[in-house]
């Protein structure tokens, strides 16, 4: 099972600039909002994109997606896992936590 990252920790790697977030949800969401600086990767797009988007496999990665019930963030995260990728979190709560505690995001 792939390991967690709770709000704080993520909020403060985005801070820093030391993590790549993955939006599992894609398409139309990722275009309404989506965590700052977020790259929108779904489950089946990952065998095709991984490489391009994620060069170095021992990157810190975080993947959400809507919230604890969508399965989306636990399908990439899985499918990257299978590739090789080392530091996979999954931010469990996704993004309806994060607006809902008032942090900005992105749209478009």
């Amino acid at each position: 099972m792939t390991a967690l990252i709770s709000r704080e920790e993520l909020r403060t790697h985005i801070d820093e600039g030391s993590i790549t977030v993955l939006d599992a949800l894609g398409g139309a969401y990722y275009e309404q909002q989506h965590l700052p600086g977020a790259i929108a990767l779904t489950a089946d797009e990952v065998a095709d994109r991984a490489a391009d988007l994620l060069p170095e496999r021992d990157a810190l990665i975080a993947v959400y997606c809507s919230n604890p019930a969508c399965g989306n963030s636990q399908a990439v995260a899985t499918a990257l896992e299978g590739l090789g990728y080392t530091r996979v979190r999954k931010y469990r709560e996704g993004i309806q936590d994060w607006v809902e505690a008032g942090l900005p995001v992105d749209k478009g």
